[in-house]
């Protein structure tokens, strides 16, 4: 009889331990064994997947504030008044895709800060103590091309119009024009394009003209030194379209416009967008009412 109830306890113990729910998890972490019920483990496994989730969103957010610094247009002002640098940058800075990133007094502090920052875009006033904006731009163009020049000055005069273009200004505008123009002209340059004070527009054409009916020099590039798809991007240029709306028409990126336009320049000798339309000019690639 005592054995029989020994055996009944014995078997009343074993039948509720294989009833119980799942063995206590078994962890390890920093060389300390540890025995946990099975019900903790399950918060673990959801703080480390929240830990690993926390962990990734500095990243996605560094690489959305590089994407939205790319997107910004970086200006240096060239000027020597003080309140003309202080009214465009305040101006400027109202406009979320613009920023002011240097200023500069006289021409070699600006050919200083503009070699130091390589800036998308410069606002330079042609008349500035120890270098002027002229002669500025010409070098520029030379050690930078990818910088985008605006001359914005009081200056109409014809000749000073026609040598900034000619030295590698993309835009001139008068300091009378409104903040409108100014903004537009500032992404239309940063896009690839040209914008010149409407005014002066006339004057700039008939320039073209004049020089489209000079005879070449001999030995000069000619449209045999092209392809057909670079003789057509420089048809588009010489009607004026920015690289944005070329890279459109082709159904390119505005990369490869611009690649195709460094080929170009290379292939013809020259450096800037308006030695380009004077080509497709004299080619005959458009009549002079496609300006």
């Amino acid at each position: 009889m005592p054995q029989q109830r020994k055996k009944q306890r014995y078997s009343s113990y074993s039948s509720n331990s294989q009833s119980s729910t799942a063995a206590p998890t078994l962890r390890i972490a920093s060389g300390v064994t540890s025995v946990l019920p099975p019900t903790a483990s399950a918060p673990i496994a959801t703080a480390e997947a929240s830990a690993v989730s926390s962990s990734t969103r500095p990243v996605e957010q560094a690489s959305s504030e590089r994407s939205a610094e790319r997107s910004v247009i970086r200006i240096v002002l060239a000027d020597d008044h003080t309140l003309m640098r202080e009214g465009l940058r305040h101006l400027l800075e109202l406009e979320p895709d613009l920023k002011v990133v240097g200023e500069a007094a006289d021409g070699q502090e600006a050919l200083r800060v503009i070699r130091q920052l390589s800036p998308d875009v410069v606002l330079l006033d042609i008349s500035m103590p120890q270098l002027d904006g002229l002669a500025l731009t010409h070098q520029l163009s030379e050690e930078q091309p990818q910088v985008a020049i605006i001359i914005l000055t009081m200056h109409r005069q014809h000749p000073q119009v026609l040598r900034a273009i000619k030295n590698g200004a993309r835009g001139y505008l008068l300091k009378s024009a409104s903040s409108q123009e100014l903004i537009r002209a500032i992404r239309t340059v940063h896009a690839g394009g040209a914008l010149i004070e409407p005014e002066l527009t006339g004057t700039v054409l008939a320039e073209l003209r004049r020089l489209s009916q000079q005879p070449g020099a001999p030995g000069a590039p000619t449209l045999n030194d092209l392809t057909e798809k670079e003789i057509e991007i420089i048809r588009y240029v010489a009607q004026g379209m920015s690289n944005r709306e070329i890279a459109a028409q082709l159904s390119y990126s505005e990369k490869t416009v611009k690649n195709y336009l460094s080929v170009i320049f290379q292939k013809l000798g020259i450096r800037d967008r308006t030695q380009a339309a004077i080509f497709g000019l004299r080619q005959g690639l458009l009549s002079d009412e496609g300006l």
